[in-house]
Protein backbone atom coordinates (compact mmCIF):
# COMPACT_ATOMS: atom_id res chain seq x y z
CA UNK A 1 0.00 0.00 0.00
CA UNK A 2 1.69 3.25 -0.80
CA UNK A 3 1.30 6.46 1.58
CA UNK A 4 -1.45 7.06 3.08
CA UNK A 5 -1.74 10.76 3.49
CA UNK A 6 -1.80 12.63 0.12
CA UNK A 7 -1.08 16.81 -0.11
CA UNK A 8 -3.48 17.17 1.72
CA UNK A 9 -4.59 14.49 4.44
CA UNK A 10 -5.92 11.45 3.71
CA UNK A 11 -8.90 11.01 1.45
CA UNK A 12 -11.29 8.60 -0.68
CA UNK A 13 -14.37 7.26 -1.39
CA UNK A 14 -16.71 7.28 2.29
CA UNK A 15 -17.07 3.38 2.93
CA UNK A 16 -13.65 2.11 1.67
CA UNK A 17 -10.05 1.88 2.64
CA UNK A 18 -9.00 4.19 3.72
CA UNK A 19 -12.02 6.39 4.68
CA UNK A 20 -13.96 3.44 6.98
CA UNK A 21 -14.58 4.30 10.54
CA UNK A 22 -12.49 1.81 11.24
CA UNK A 23 -9.38 3.78 9.82
CA UNK A 24 -11.12 7.26 11.34
CA UNK A 25 -11.02 5.33 14.88
CA UNK A 26 -7.12 4.53 14.01
CA UNK A 27 -6.39 7.73 13.14
CA UNK A 28 -8.08 9.51 16.14
CA UNK A 29 -5.82 6.88 18.37
CA UNK A 30 -2.59 7.57 16.32
CA UNK A 31 -2.99 11.20 16.69
CA UNK A 32 -3.99 10.75 20.26
CA UNK A 33 -0.75 9.09 21.50
CA UNK A 34 1.65 12.08 19.77
CA UNK A 35 -1.11 14.90 21.88
CA UNK A 36 -0.63 12.72 24.76
CA UNK A 37 3.56 12.97 24.62
CA UNK A 38 3.21 17.06 23.67
CA UNK A 39 0.84 16.86 26.42
CA UNK A 40 3.31 15.43 29.17
CA UNK A 41 5.43 18.22 28.51
CA UNK A 42 3.50 21.02 29.20
CA UNK A 43 1.97 19.51 32.01
CA UNK A 44 -1.88 19.63 30.97
CA UNK A 45 -4.96 17.57 29.73
CA UNK A 46 -4.39 16.79 26.25
CA UNK A 47 -7.70 17.91 24.21
CA UNK A 48 -8.21 17.98 20.07
CA UNK A 49 -10.85 19.87 18.17
CA UNK A 50 -12.77 18.19 15.57
CA UNK A 51 -14.47 19.49 12.66
CA UNK A 52 -15.94 18.77 9.52
CA UNK A 53 -18.04 19.96 6.14
CA UNK A 54 -21.78 18.80 5.47
CA UNK A 55 -21.15 15.47 3.57
CA UNK A 56 -23.41 12.57 4.74
CA UNK A 57 -20.31 10.47 5.96
CA UNK A 58 -19.31 13.51 8.42
CA UNK A 59 -21.22 12.29 11.22
CA UNK A 60 -19.68 8.54 11.05
CA UNK A 61 -16.28 9.42 10.58
CA UNK A 62 -16.50 12.24 13.64
CA UNK A 63 -17.73 9.67 15.89
CA UNK A 64 -14.99 7.22 14.57
CA UNK A 65 -12.04 9.87 15.21
CA UNK A 66 -13.68 11.48 18.49
CA UNK A 67 -13.64 7.70 20.14
CA UNK A 68 -10.64 6.73 19.01
CA UNK A 69 -9.29 10.49 20.41
CA UNK A 70 -11.01 9.55 23.51
CA UNK A 71 -9.97 5.78 24.31
CA UNK A 72 -6.44 6.89 24.35
CA UNK A 73 -7.25 9.12 27.47
CA UNK A 74 -7.57 12.82 25.28
CA UNK A 75 -10.43 15.10 25.09
CA UNK A 76 -12.11 15.20 22.08
CA UNK A 77 -13.60 18.69 21.17
CA UNK A 78 -16.32 18.58 18.43
CA UNK A 79 -16.75 22.44 16.92
CA UNK A 80 -19.57 20.72 14.30
CA UNK A 81 -19.94 22.15 10.95
CA UNK A 82 -17.26 24.82 10.15
CA UNK A 83 -14.97 25.58 7.80
CA UNK A 84 -10.88 23.69 7.87
CA UNK A 85 -9.14 26.74 8.53
CA UNK A 86 -12.14 27.60 11.10
CA UNK A 87 -10.38 24.02 13.18
CA UNK A 88 -7.26 25.72 13.07
CA UNK A 89 -8.08 28.52 14.71
CA UNK A 90 -9.73 26.58 17.10
CA UNK A 91 -6.77 24.48 17.78
CA UNK A 92 -4.51 27.23 18.45
CA UNK A 93 -6.96 29.28 20.76
CA UNK A 94 -8.45 26.55 22.74
CA UNK A 95 -5.04 25.22 23.32
CA UNK A 96 -5.73 22.11 22.19
CA UNK A 97 -3.15 19.59 21.12
CA UNK A 98 -3.91 19.01 17.50
CA UNK A 99 -7.06 19.68 14.88
CA UNK A 100 -8.86 17.13 13.16
CA UNK A 101 -11.34 18.14 10.11
CA UNK A 102 -13.54 15.69 8.71
CA UNK A 103 -13.40 16.91 4.79
CA UNK A 104 -12.88 15.82 1.36
CA UNK A 105 -12.11 19.50 0.14
CA UNK A 106 -14.22 20.36 -3.63
CA UNK A 107 -14.43 16.65 -4.00
CA UNK A 108 -18.00 15.16 -4.16
CA UNK A 109 -19.70 13.99 -1.61
CA UNK A 110 -19.18 10.71 -1.77
CA UNK A 111 -15.52 10.92 -1.05
CA UNK A 112 -14.67 12.24 2.50
CA UNK A 113 -11.33 13.00 4.40
CA UNK A 114 -8.95 13.70 7.33
CA UNK A 115 -6.87 16.68 7.43
CA UNK A 116 -4.36 17.32 10.53
CA UNK A 117 -3.11 20.61 12.05
CA UNK A 118 -0.99 20.97 14.95
CA UNK A 119 -1.95 22.91 18.01
CA UNK A 120 -0.69 25.87 16.56
CA UNK A 121 -3.19 25.92 13.48
CA UNK A 122 -0.47 24.78 10.67
CA UNK A 123 -0.91 21.77 8.56
CA UNK A 124 1.68 18.84 9.75
CA UNK A 125 4.93 18.23 7.95
CA UNK A 126 5.44 15.21 6.24
CA UNK A 127 7.45 13.83 9.21
CA UNK A 128 5.10 14.36 11.57
CA UNK A 129 2.15 12.45 9.34
CA UNK A 130 4.55 9.93 8.59
CA UNK A 131 4.69 9.21 12.57
CA UNK A 132 1.23 8.87 12.48
CA UNK A 133 0.81 6.74 9.71
CA UNK A 134 2.82 4.64 11.28
CA UNK A 135 1.18 4.77 14.59
CA UNK A 136 -1.79 3.83 12.61
CA UNK A 137 -0.44 0.94 10.67
CA UNK A 138 1.39 -0.38 13.41
CA UNK A 139 -0.05 -2.69 16.39
CA UNK A 140 2.04 -1.65 18.88
CA UNK A 141 0.25 1.22 20.14
CA UNK A 142 -2.63 -1.43 21.65
CA UNK A 143 -2.41 -1.82 25.14
CA UNK A 144 -1.84 2.20 25.49
CA UNK A 145 -6.19 2.36 26.39
CA UNK A 146 -6.60 4.57 29.21
CA UNK A 147 -9.25 2.92 31.07
CA UNK A 148 -11.20 4.25 34.23
CA UNK A 149 -11.42 8.30 34.61
CA UNK A 150 -8.39 8.21 32.43
CA UNK A 151 -10.86 7.99 29.31
CA UNK A 152 -11.02 11.13 27.18
CA UNK A 153 -14.50 13.04 27.20
CA UNK A 154 -16.53 14.31 24.50
CA UNK A 155 -17.89 18.15 24.49
CA UNK A 156 -18.88 20.02 21.82
CA UNK A 157 -17.59 23.76 21.59
CA UNK A 158 -20.88 25.94 21.23
CA UNK A 159 -19.73 29.28 20.00
CA UNK A 160 -17.32 27.67 17.73
CA UNK A 161 -18.90 29.85 14.61
CA UNK A 162 -19.43 32.50 16.58
CA UNK A 163 -15.74 32.50 17.35
CA UNK A 164 -14.73 31.82 13.64
CA UNK A 165 -16.87 34.97 12.29
CA UNK A 166 -15.10 37.45 14.60
CA UNK A 167 -12.14 36.46 13.56
CA UNK A 168 -12.24 36.29 10.26
CA UNK A 169 -13.68 39.84 10.50
CA UNK A 170 -11.24 41.01 12.63
CA UNK A 171 -8.49 40.57 9.55
CA UNK A 172 -10.35 43.53 7.90
CA UNK A 173 -9.08 46.71 8.48
CA UNK A 174 -11.07 48.73 11.07
CA UNK A 175 -11.20 51.92 9.28
CA UNK A 176 -12.97 50.19 6.48
CA UNK A 177 -16.11 48.90 5.60
CA UNK A 178 -18.09 47.09 3.23
CA UNK A 179 -21.17 49.41 2.70
CA UNK A 180 -22.43 49.98 -0.66
CA UNK A 181 -20.94 46.49 -1.85
CA UNK A 182 -23.21 44.30 -3.26
CA UNK A 183 -22.10 40.52 -3.31
CA UNK A 184 -22.48 37.63 -4.51
CA UNK A 185 -21.76 34.15 -2.21
CA UNK A 186 -21.51 31.28 -3.55
CA UNK A 187 -21.48 28.33 -0.29
CA UNK A 188 -21.20 25.35 -2.25
CA UNK A 189 -23.83 23.90 -0.13
CA UNK A 190 -20.86 23.65 2.50
CA UNK A 191 -19.06 24.40 5.84
CA UNK A 192 -19.06 28.12 4.63
CA UNK A 193 -22.91 28.64 4.65
CA UNK A 194 -23.78 29.84 7.76
CA UNK A 195 -20.52 31.75 8.82
CA UNK A 196 -19.83 33.48 5.58
CA UNK A 197 -23.00 35.14 5.03
CA UNK A 198 -22.42 36.44 8.27
CA UNK A 199 -19.01 37.46 8.03
CA UNK A 200 -19.94 40.18 5.08
CA UNK A 201 -23.05 40.94 5.91
CA UNK A 202 -21.62 41.89 9.41
CA UNK A 203 -18.89 44.29 8.05
CA UNK A 204 -21.97 45.70 5.98
CA UNK A 205 -22.02 44.26 2.63
CA UNK A 206 -25.32 43.78 0.54
CA UNK A 207 -25.05 40.00 0.63
CA UNK A 208 -27.28 37.44 -1.48
CA UNK A 209 -26.06 33.55 -1.37
CA UNK A 210 -26.66 30.76 -3.41
CA UNK A 211 -25.87 26.95 -3.18
CA UNK A 212 -26.61 27.42 0.58
CA UNK A 213 -28.64 24.34 1.45
CA UNK A 214 -26.77 21.61 2.18
CA UNK A 215 -28.53 18.53 2.53
CA UNK A 216 -25.60 15.84 2.75
CA UNK A 217 -25.24 15.29 -0.62
CA UNK A 218 -25.24 18.36 -2.81
CA UNK A 219 -21.59 19.83 -1.37
CA UNK A 220 -19.79 21.03 -4.27
CA UNK A 221 -22.58 19.75 -6.97
CA UNK A 222 -22.35 21.96 -9.70
CA UNK A 223 -21.53 24.49 -7.60
CA UNK A 224 -18.45 26.24 -5.65
CA UNK A 225 -15.07 27.02 -6.42
CA UNK A 226 -14.88 24.70 -9.11
CA UNK A 227 -18.18 25.57 -11.00
CA UNK A 228 -18.58 29.26 -11.08
CA UNK A 229 -21.30 29.27 -13.83
CA UNK A 230 -24.16 29.78 -11.50
CA UNK A 231 -22.38 32.81 -9.70
CA UNK A 232 -21.27 34.38 -12.49
CA UNK A 233 -24.69 34.32 -14.09
CA UNK A 234 -26.60 35.66 -10.76
CA UNK A 235 -23.64 38.46 -10.25
CA UNK A 236 -24.68 39.88 -13.54
CA UNK A 237 -27.46 39.33 -13.67
CA UNK A 238 -28.87 41.40 -10.28
CA UNK A 239 -26.14 43.84 -11.03
CA UNK A 240 -23.57 43.12 -8.31
CA UNK A 241 -20.54 43.94 -7.71
CA UNK A 242 -18.81 40.87 -7.71
CA UNK A 243 -19.30 37.27 -6.26
CA UNK A 244 -17.14 34.68 -4.03
CA UNK A 245 -17.30 31.15 -4.46
CA UNK A 246 -15.66 28.84 -1.64
CA UNK A 247 -15.42 25.20 -2.07
CA UNK A 248 -16.97 22.47 0.44
CA UNK A 249 -14.88 23.17 3.44
CA UNK A 250 -14.29 26.86 3.12
CA UNK A 251 -9.60 26.91 2.56
CA UNK A 252 -10.22 27.60 -1.47
CA UNK A 253 -11.78 31.24 -3.26
CA UNK A 254 -12.29 31.59 -6.52
CA UNK A 255 -13.95 35.29 -7.44
CA UNK A 256 -15.97 36.78 -10.22
CA UNK A 257 -15.87 40.23 -11.54
CA UNK A 258 -18.89 42.21 -11.99
CA UNK A 259 -19.01 41.49 -15.80
CA UNK A 260 -19.32 37.79 -14.95
CA UNK A 261 -15.34 36.52 -15.40
CA UNK A 262 -13.44 33.76 -13.62
CA UNK A 263 -10.56 35.32 -11.77
CA UNK A 264 -8.17 32.43 -10.31
CA UNK A 265 -5.90 32.19 -7.13
CA UNK A 266 -3.53 34.07 -9.21
CA UNK A 267 -5.62 36.78 -9.78
CA UNK A 268 -5.88 37.28 -6.32
CA UNK A 269 -2.54 36.74 -5.20
CA UNK A 270 -1.36 39.11 -7.24
CA UNK A 271 -3.94 41.47 -6.81
CA UNK A 272 -3.32 41.67 -3.06
CA UNK A 273 0.41 41.26 -3.51
CA UNK A 274 0.29 44.46 -5.21
CA UNK A 275 -2.16 45.92 -2.38
CA UNK A 276 0.81 44.91 0.18
CA UNK A 277 3.63 45.74 -1.51
CA UNK A 278 2.03 49.45 -1.62
CA UNK A 279 0.62 49.08 2.19
CA UNK A 280 4.51 48.39 3.32
CA UNK A 281 3.05 44.84 4.53
CA UNK A 282 4.78 42.46 2.13
CA UNK A 283 7.75 41.23 3.95
CA UNK A 284 10.66 40.89 1.89
CA UNK A 285 8.77 41.84 -0.85
CA UNK A 286 8.43 38.30 -1.83
CA UNK A 287 5.69 35.97 -2.90
CA UNK A 288 5.15 32.13 -3.12
CA UNK A 289 3.30 30.37 -6.01
CA UNK A 290 3.91 26.76 -7.14
CA UNK A 291 4.79 25.72 -10.53
CA UNK A 292 1.01 25.57 -11.74
CA UNK A 293 0.77 29.13 -11.30
CA UNK A 294 0.21 31.17 -14.61
CA UNK A 295 3.30 32.40 -16.66
CA UNK A 296 1.11 35.51 -16.66
CA UNK A 297 1.68 35.57 -12.69
CA UNK A 298 5.22 35.43 -12.83
CA UNK A 299 5.35 37.84 -15.69
CA UNK A 300 3.33 40.82 -13.47
CA UNK A 301 5.38 40.17 -10.10
CA UNK A 302 8.25 40.74 -12.45
CA UNK A 303 6.34 44.24 -13.45
CA UNK A 304 5.72 45.23 -9.78
CA UNK A 305 9.11 44.83 -8.44
CA UNK A 306 8.15 41.83 -6.36
CA UNK A 307 10.24 38.35 -6.13
CA UNK A 308 8.23 35.36 -7.06
CA UNK A 309 9.06 32.38 -5.68
CA UNK A 310 7.64 28.87 -6.76
CA UNK A 311 6.74 25.61 -4.70
CA UNK A 312 5.98 21.95 -5.62
CA UNK A 313 1.85 21.86 -5.76
CA UNK A 314 -0.33 21.89 -2.88
CA UNK A 315 -0.60 24.25 -0.18
CA UNK A 316 1.25 22.35 2.70
CA UNK A 317 3.69 22.77 0.07
CA UNK A 318 3.01 26.83 -0.38
CA UNK A 319 2.80 27.24 3.42
CA UNK A 320 6.84 25.49 3.59
CA UNK A 321 8.18 28.23 1.35
CA UNK A 322 6.57 31.01 2.76
CA UNK A 323 8.15 29.90 6.13
CA UNK A 324 11.54 28.98 5.07
CA UNK A 325 11.18 32.42 2.98
CA UNK A 326 10.03 34.73 5.77
CA UNK A 327 7.26 35.68 3.23
CA UNK A 328 3.88 36.73 4.37
CA UNK A 329 1.44 36.10 0.98
CA UNK A 330 1.51 32.99 -0.80
CA UNK A 331 -1.08 30.35 -2.74
CA UNK A 332 -2.38 28.27 -5.50
CA UNK A 333 -4.31 29.15 -9.03
CA UNK A 334 -6.56 26.65 -7.54
CA UNK A 335 -7.79 29.41 -4.99
CA UNK A 336 -5.60 28.27 -1.91
CA UNK A 337 -4.59 31.88 -1.35
CA UNK A 338 -2.53 31.92 2.54
CA UNK A 339 -1.99 35.40 4.35
CA UNK A 340 0.43 34.32 7.34
CA UNK A 341 0.01 37.97 8.81
CA UNK A 342 -3.25 36.89 9.14
CA UNK A 343 -3.62 32.74 9.62
CA UNK A 344 -1.84 30.17 9.91
CA UNK A 345 -4.03 28.13 7.16
CA UNK A 346 -5.45 29.09 4.17
CA UNK A 347 -8.98 30.54 4.06
CA UNK A 348 -11.19 31.38 1.44
CA UNK A 349 -13.35 34.10 3.94
CA UNK A 350 -10.41 35.60 5.02
CA UNK A 351 -8.84 36.12 1.14
CA UNK A 352 -12.23 37.08 0.07
CA UNK A 353 -11.48 40.05 2.53
CA UNK A 354 -8.13 41.13 1.57
CA UNK A 355 -9.60 41.24 -2.09
CA UNK A 356 -12.32 43.51 -0.74
CA UNK A 357 -9.90 45.69 1.15
CA UNK A 358 -8.18 45.80 -2.30
CA UNK A 359 -11.42 47.07 -4.03
CA UNK A 360 -12.04 49.70 -1.55
CA UNK A 361 -8.73 50.94 -1.42
CA UNK A 362 -8.33 51.58 -4.56
CA UNK A 363 -11.63 52.89 -5.47
CA UNK A 364 -11.57 50.56 -8.56
CA UNK A 365 -13.96 47.34 -9.56
CA UNK A 366 -12.72 44.26 -9.55
CA UNK A 367 -12.21 43.76 -13.46
CA UNK A 368 -10.24 47.03 -13.30
CA UNK A 369 -7.54 45.72 -10.06
CA UNK A 370 -7.59 42.19 -12.44
CA UNK A 371 -5.68 43.62 -15.09
CA UNK A 372 -2.88 44.28 -12.94
CA UNK A 373 -2.19 40.46 -14.76
CA UNK A 374 -2.54 39.57 -18.54
CA UNK A 375 -3.03 35.35 -18.66
CA UNK A 376 -1.07 33.88 -20.75
CA UNK A 377 -2.30 31.60 -23.04
CA UNK A 378 -2.01 27.37 -21.25
CA UNK A 379 -2.15 24.26 -23.12
CA UNK A 380 -1.90 21.07 -21.12
CA UNK A 381 -1.79 17.59 -22.73
CA UNK A 382 -1.73 14.32 -20.68
CA UNK A 383 0.42 11.72 -22.16
CA UNK A 384 0.14 7.80 -20.86
CA UNK A 385 3.05 6.31 -20.38
CA UNK A 386 4.68 3.02 -20.23
CA UNK A 387 6.85 3.62 -17.56
CA UNK A 388 8.41 6.74 -15.72
CA UNK A 389 12.36 6.94 -15.77
CA UNK A 390 13.59 10.29 -14.67
CA UNK A 391 12.29 12.74 -16.99
CA UNK A 392 16.30 14.35 -17.06
CA UNK A 393 17.56 11.00 -18.35
CA UNK A 394 15.04 11.50 -21.29
CA UNK A 395 16.99 12.87 -23.76
CA UNK A 396 14.93 13.19 -27.10
CA UNK A 397 12.46 15.06 -24.43
CA UNK A 398 14.70 17.46 -22.82
CA UNK A 399 15.84 18.18 -26.09
CA UNK A 400 12.73 18.85 -27.19
CA UNK A 401 12.13 20.97 -24.30
CA UNK A 402 15.17 23.16 -25.13
CA UNK A 403 13.63 23.64 -28.16
CA UNK A 404 10.54 24.98 -27.57
CA UNK A 405 11.86 26.87 -24.40
CA UNK A 406 14.38 28.81 -26.78
CA UNK A 407 11.20 29.37 -29.50
CA UNK A 408 9.16 31.23 -26.63
CA UNK A 409 11.94 33.20 -25.61
CA UNK A 410 10.81 34.32 -22.23
CA UNK A 411 7.63 34.73 -23.11
CA UNK A 412 6.55 31.74 -21.98
CA UNK A 413 7.28 28.15 -20.48
CA UNK A 414 7.16 25.02 -20.27
CA UNK A 415 6.82 22.67 -17.76
CA UNK A 416 6.96 18.59 -17.66
CA UNK A 417 6.02 16.35 -14.97
CA UNK A 418 4.41 12.86 -13.64
CA UNK A 419 1.35 12.45 -12.51
CA UNK A 420 1.64 11.80 -9.03
CA UNK A 421 -1.39 9.09 -8.85
CA UNK A 422 -1.68 8.40 -12.94
CA UNK A 423 0.54 6.51 -15.62
CA UNK A 424 0.94 10.21 -17.14
CA UNK A 425 3.12 12.38 -18.36
CA UNK A 426 2.04 16.31 -17.71
CA UNK A 427 2.94 18.82 -20.58
CA UNK A 428 2.05 22.12 -19.91
CA UNK A 429 2.94 25.06 -22.70
CA UNK A 430 2.10 28.78 -21.61
CA UNK A 431 2.63 31.27 -24.39
CA UNK A 432 2.76 34.50 -26.06
CA UNK A 433 -0.51 33.19 -28.27
CA UNK A 434 -2.60 29.99 -28.35
CA UNK A 435 -1.00 28.80 -31.35
CA UNK A 436 1.95 29.31 -30.75
CA UNK A 437 0.98 27.41 -27.19
CA UNK A 438 -0.92 24.55 -29.20
CA UNK A 439 2.00 23.96 -31.45
CA UNK A 440 4.58 23.40 -28.76
CA UNK A 441 2.48 21.22 -26.61
CA UNK A 442 1.27 18.73 -28.91
CA UNK A 443 4.75 18.40 -30.26
CA UNK A 444 6.36 17.79 -27.13
CA UNK A 445 3.24 15.19 -26.48
CA UNK A 446 4.58 13.60 -29.32
CA UNK A 447 8.02 13.06 -28.03
CA UNK A 448 7.32 12.27 -25.20
CA UNK A 449 4.62 9.30 -26.61
CA UNK A 450 7.33 7.83 -28.53
CA UNK A 451 9.92 8.04 -25.90
CA UNK A 452 8.25 6.50 -22.85
CA UNK A 453 4.70 6.36 -24.34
Amino acid sequence: MGRMFGTDGVRGVAGTHPMTADVALAIGRAVAVVCRRRAAVRQGRPAVVIGKDTRRSGDMLEAALAAGVCSMGVDALLAGVLPTPGIALLARDLGADAGLVVSASHNPFEDNGVKIFSGEGYKLPDAEEDEIERLVTSETRRGDDATGADVGRVSRIGDAGERYIRFCQGTFPGDLRLGGLRLVLDCANGATCEVAPAVFAGLGAEVAAIHCEPDGTNINDKCGSQHTEDLAERVVATGADLGLAFDGDGDRLIAVDGKGTRLTGDHVMAICARLYRDLGLLRNNRVVATVMSNFGFFAAMRDLGIDAGQSDVGDRRVLEMMRERDAVLGGEESGHVIFLDRHTSGDGIVAALQLLRAVRRYGLPLDALAQVMKVAPQQIVNVEVSHKPPLEEVAPLQEAVRAAEAELGGQGRVLVRYSGTQALCRIMVEGPTAEVTGRLAQALAETARRAIG
